[in-house]
């Protein structure tokens, strides 16, 4: 008797049953099938370029303005960039012998000013596979750690390990600072974590055919790797590059020769040196000449001041003020803030000079014992008072944090 060869039905329990070379299915089956099939397509990111969907540049950065307050050189750079990798993903071979190259870009700023906030929130905006990667973790092939190759392999698991999509995708190399040479001399040992990891990342970020390990950590000689080609794949780095003020600085105060150079110098920033920033500074700050040549746009993000951090409170649409309002009305109470709190976390911001990261530090030290206590309170309005602040600060231990 014929039956379902997937749920073992006979033809008499079901409405329809097909046949097929060597067996059978029923219509039950198939509409399961069916099912499961439209349920893994919802799943998976559809990464179909839609080139009446691509946005400009100002529409890129109207986006960025929603998350981020400020840093509008960098914001500008970044839109040109991304608009630019779409352009070069659907030009068009006319026979000209023009083709596009990508700009690879290295994002300079102090701890806490965004660098890793603007790659998340653009990431949001994306239809290309985006990967956040952290340099901190590589090391020189055969050593512990992570090959380089394992930023390849982020960028496949974004792209459910659709190889096409993950060859036109863009990679975040955060904390690339921290893999820059540590002398000018070479030594004798090898620098496992440093040059032999920039020398590593020259292949992937000019553009070559990269064996890639599909799950990631360490290649051996028996695992099965994924080919990926990483020539229509956008690098972006960023970096602290904690020191290469004082670089900057004495580069520009070596042209300090007489009267009219005297009043050049006036009219330099003291208070953002990183605006002056020239390969010169990178390459003495520790990256090879190489990885320099290789990302050719240098932008950087501004330091915060006040206002810019008064804003950041309370302005952009996940602002640190409005998560913890949020926070307290999920138990159904009504949170609020005294103006001169947010005044007095901002001057503590900048006293412990931690960037946008010293505000959210500042928030949990003085909200921690709220959080604790009042979900199993009756009390369903609380304001946070500057004496309240205040008290709380002065008991934890961030009153130790001050930096000289």
């Amino acid at each position: 008797m014929d039956k379902c060869s997937f749920c073992g039905r006979t033809k008499k329990d079901v409405k329809l049953l097909i046949g097929g070379i060597s067996g059978h299915i029923c219509d039950i089956c198939i509409e399961q099938a069916h099912s499961i099939l439209l349920e893994d397509g919802r799943n998976r990111k559809s990464f179909t370029l839609n080139e009446s969907k691509i946005l400009k540049p100002i529409e890129i950065k109207e986006f960025l303005d929603k998350y981020i307050i400020g840093q509008d050189e960098a914001k500008k750079t970044l839109a040109v960039a991304v608009y630019n990798h779409y352009k070069r993903l659907s030009q068009v071979d006319v026979g000209d012998d023009v083709e596009i190259e990508k700009s690879n870009i290295l994002l300079v700023g102090e701890t806490g000013t965004g660098k890793t906030l603007l790659a998340r929130t653009i990431a949001r905006l994306l239809q290309v596979p985006f990967a956040i990667v952290d340099a901190t973790v590589l090391t020189e092939a055969g050593y512990v750690g992570e090959d380089v190759e394992s930023l390849l392999t982020r960028l496949l698991q974004a792209a459910d390990y659709d190889l096409a999509a993950a060859e036109k995708g863009i990679v975040f190399i955060d904390e690339i600072d921290k893999i820059a040479r540590k002398g000018d001399n070479p030594s004798i040992t090898r620098d496992v974590s440093g040059e032999g990891v920039q020398q590593g990342l020259l292949k992937l970020l000019e553009g070559s055919v990269v064996n890639v390990p599909p799950q990631g950590g360490r290649k051996h000689p028996e695992q099965k790797m994924i080919p990926v080609d990483t020539k229509n794949i956008l690098f972006i780095a960023g970096g602290a590059f904690e020191g290469i003020n004082k670089r900057i600085a004495q580069r520009l105060n070596t042209k300090v020769v007489g009267y009219g150079a005297s009043k050049d110098a006036e009219q330099i920033d003291k208070e953002n040196f990183l605006q002056y920033i020239s390969p010169m500074d990178l390459r003495s700050f520790g990256l090879i000449p190489e990885i320099i040549g290789r990302m050719p746009v240098v932008t950087h993000l501004n330091p915060l001041d006040r206002t810019t951090l008064r804003n950041i409170l309370t302005e952009p649409k996940n602002a640190i003020i409005k998560q913890y309002i949020k926070l307290f009305k999920m138990d159904d109470i009504n949170l609020g803030f005294a103006d001169d709190v947010l005044e007095y976390i901002v001057d503590k911001a900048i006293e412990f000079k931690l960037g946008a990261r010293g505000l959210r530090s500042i928030c949990e030290t003085i909200m921690r014992d709220v959080m604790f206590d009042n979900p199993s309170k009756k009390e369903k309005d609380i304001i946070i008072t500057l004496e309240f602040a205040k008290t709380k600060i002065e008991k934890s231990e961030m009153k130790h944090l001050k930096i000289a």
